[in-house]
């Protein structure tokens, strides 16, 4: 065996491999990165529902004046609960009160403090 150093050396990389192999590790995580964020894909039969096939109570989600209408209603129905008193869990005493009575009886509390 040799006691010369460059018998054991490793052949020597030009500059351009090295930068060769840096850019197609760019590439590649690029390209991970940019599969990662994609969105998931969506059905493949898109567009091609028959709202009649659907029961009536889901029929509404299939127009933009039935969900818009469904809007309505959920925040007309939470209004009222907002501007109202009632129960919540009568069995645990919890109720509900209107948010401008809940905002007096805070400022009161933290008044005494």
């Amino acid at each position: 065996m040799s006691d010369n150093p460059q018998a054991y050396a490793f052949p020597q990389r030009t500059p351009v491999f090295t930068a060769v192999v840096v850019i197609l590790a760019a590439i590649v995580c690029g390209w991970l990165v940019n599969r990662s964020y994609r969105p998931a894909p969506a059905f493949d039969n898109r567009g091609t529902a028959n709202p009649a096939d659907f029961e009536e109570s889901a029929r509404w989600k299939f127009t933009a004046e039935g969900r818009a209408q469904a809007l309505a209603e959920l925040r007309q129905k939470e209004q009222a609960q907002a501007m109202t008193y009632g129960w919540v869990d009568q069995s645990k005493g919890i109720a509900r009160l209107p948010l401008d009575r809940a905002v007096e009886l805070t400022v009161r509390d933290h008044a005494k403090k």
